[in-house]
């Protein structure tokens, strides 16, 4: 589930607005993030106080998890790549590391393939039986 699924979770609009501004995530980067005073005003708030209240909840500690999880695996990729380079200079520590990271992207690529076919199973059980009768 990537952090715009989960946001869809979300009853609140305000909430998801909030958490799109505060981590400025939305879809269109093109447009300049709101000041602390046009986004209250959006939202038609005099405060930050609620949304300050509910970065205690566990509903936004799940949705920070989930959108954490994205920017490491962004870092990941970034990270590989320096240490791929060194590694490939011959940096002896740079080696291990690299021998590391291809195991964990190894796990992560395996748990990754495993979430998308019990996605597909899911599917296409879905698709088997549509309650229709000839």
């Amino acid at each position: 589930m990537n952090i715009y699924d989960a946001l869809k979770n979300v009853r609140d609009w305000k909430k998801r607005e909030y958490f799109k501004w505060k981590h400025d995530i939305r879809y269109d980067q093109r447009l300049e993030k709101k000041t602390e005073e046009q986004f209250l005003k959006s939202v038609d708030k005099k405060t930050m106080n609620p949304y300050l209240a509910w970065e205690r909840s566990p509903e936004y500690k799940g949705l920070l998890a989930i959108y954490l999880d994205s920017r490491m695996a962004n870092d990941l990729e970034e990270i590989y790549s320096v240490v791929s380079t060194k590694a490939k200079e011959g940096d002896s520590n740079s080696v291990k590391l690299f021998l590391s990271l291809h195991k964990e992207i190894q796990q992560h690529a395996k748990n990754a393939d495993k979430a998308f076919k019990d996605i597909s199973d899911n599917d296409e059980t879905e698709d088997e039986d549509d309650g229709l009768e000839l």
